[in-house]
Formats: structure tokens, sequence, C-alpha cells
């Protein structure tokens, strides 16, 4: 048995979902890499409703090793959510974030504590090869690029919340409050001083992906929405733009019905220039909407998340 330190010099949190996910590999691996740096780290995994008998294998761990935690949340809240309750909890001096299916090696945790040392209080982690497939591959590239456009960042998608961060950096996360929320992207909003380094990336070893197509497209729109106002200028500009045209046209109509005022053509031309006012327009609110629907959101000031059971006090 181990005994549990009061404060730990490392914390990793991993959120847990996913069929079939061997924690028992995630814990000796973590076990191993972890104690060549210190036997003094605690590791909290917070259960996201996985649906599997993940929370089974937690306790069974943290009666093992009290140096495991568990979070039991409620019902599935989502990734950053998930990792949020995790942070909420540690007492480490640093903290790292990993995925829990070993696509985040931990071996390469020693590498990022070791760069830490040198001042950093963020290294992130940036993936040299990623074990993707390629539509994940596709989707997050065209996510970053349109994401970057829209909110004026300049993030690299080969780099996720794999990293370690400083307990000062940890705490400034803490503070903020929206449900919508991107764990690296608060990271990268916080400041400090901050570099990446190299990591081998592998494939998952869970049967089933917390995002499909669906979900990372639902991710990426309340990123945008909840991190950029830009959305609306490019609306603003793209109504002036189509205003500007439309005013050409009429005086190109105007020109023509003097020239030949006879002509009784242009049904098409009209009735499709109809139909993308009325499309744009339909956008535009759309987006409005959205920001709309944001705002009532968060003045609910609803939880965060809703924890069911832990494994410590």
């Amino acid at each position: 048995m181990h005994t549990q330190p009061k404060e730990p010099l490392l914390s990793v949190v991993t959120p847990i979902y996913g069929y079939d996910l061997d924690l028992n590999a995630l814990y000796k691996r973590l076990n191993k890499s972890l104690s060549d740096i210190t036997e003094n780290y605690e590791v909290i995994m917070v259960n996201d409703c996985s649906p599997d008998s993940a929370w089974d294998k937690i306790c069974s761990l943290s009666k093992i090793d009290p140096r495991i935690k568990g979070i039991n949340l409620s019902r599935n809240f989502g990734q950053h959510l998930a990792i949020t309750a995790g942070i909420h909890y540690v007492k480490g001096r640093w903290c790292i974030i990993m995925d829990c299916d070993l696509q985040d090696q931990p071996e390469e945790i020693k590498n990022l504590y070791s760069k830490a040392k040198e001042g950093y209080d963020i290294v992130m982690a940036r993936r040299v090869n990623r074990e993707d497939n390629m539509s994940k591959k596709l989707t997050s590239t065209l996510f970053y690029s349109i994401f970057n456009y829209l909110t004026n960042q300049k993030l690299n998608n080969s780099i996720a919340n794999f990293g370690i961060y400083s307990k000062h950096v940890i705490e400034e996360v803490k503070r903020f409050k929206e449900h919508d929320r991107s764990i690296g992207l608060l990271i990268n909003y916080v400041g400090f001083n901050k570099i990446s380094i190299d990591v081998n990336h592998s494939k998952s070893n869970s049967d089933i992906s917390g995002y499909n197509f669906r979900s990372r497209l639902k991710l990426a729109i309340n990123h945008i929405i909840s991190f950029s106002t830009k959305p609306l200028t490019v609306t603003v500009f793209f109504g002036l733009g189509l205003t500007v045209m439309s005013l050409f046209f009429v005086i190109y109509l105007s020109i023509r019905y003097y020239i030949n005022p006879s002509t009784v053509s242009g049904w098409t031309s009209l009735l499709v220039a109809s139909l993308l006012q009325f499309g744009v327009v339909t956008t535009i609110i759309g987006i409005i909407g959205l920001y709309i629907g944001k705002i009532h959101e968060e003045v609910r000031n609803r939880p965060l998340y809703i924890i069911r059971d832990k494994t410590f006090n």
C-alpha cells in the first residue's frame, strides 16, 4: 500500500470515457513514468459517465493505491468539463492533463517536466506523427483553420490538451466560469511562459471515441461562438457586399430598361436573387441567435458539472 502525500509534486488529470478502456495499463504506465520523477504524485481519473465499467475499475485502483483518486460525474458533461472537475481538486505543484486512451503516452511526462524546470509555466505536447484516422485529421485541420481566422488565434492542430502546467496557471484557469470551454484555449489565454516540445503519439486503446463528426462540429461552433465575435463582423461585411452588388444590379436593370423598355425578361435572376437574400438574412439571424442562446446559457449560472461519487474526501 502507498501512503497519500499531502502536497504532491505532480498531479495528473485524465477524463475517462470509452468502451473497454484498459485502465490497468494506464495506471501501470503512469506509475512507472511518474515514479521515475517522484513518488509524491496523484492521479485524478474523472469518469465522464463512461459506457462501461470504468468507475468500478477506478474504485479498485484507488483501493490498491490511494494516489489514484476517482471522480464520478452524474452524467456525461463532455471532455473539457470533466477536465475542469479534475483540476478543481488537484493539489500538486505541477499538473499534467492527458487523455485516458494512451494516445498521450505517459512516458513523455518526464520530458515535459524536464522542460518545465527550465523556467516554463506551460509546456505543451506537440504530436509529431498523429495516429488518427484521415477523417479526424481532416476535420481537425479544417476546424483550426476556420477557428484561427475567426478568433485571430494561432493554434496548431498538432497540439491538444496534453501538457504540464504550473500551479499558478491552473489556479488562473479555475477562475473561468463559462460552460462552453476548451481547456487548451483557456490555458493559451492566461499567458505565462510557454513552449511546446515534440512527443510521440500512439493509437487509441479504446473502441469508441468521445467525438464523432457531429459532436466535433458542434464543439467547433460552440468554441468559435464562445471565444470570438468575429462571425458577427464577417456577416456585417458580407451583408454590405451584397447590398453594394444589389445597387449595381439595380443600376444595370434601370439602364437596360431605358435602352429597351419592352424587355420582360429576368424572372430567373430575380428569383435567384430573392432566394439568395432570404438565405443570407436567415443565416445572419441564426448567427445572432446563437450568440443570444450562449448568453442565455451563461446567465442561468448552472453548475459546470455534478459529482455523484468520489474515492477521496
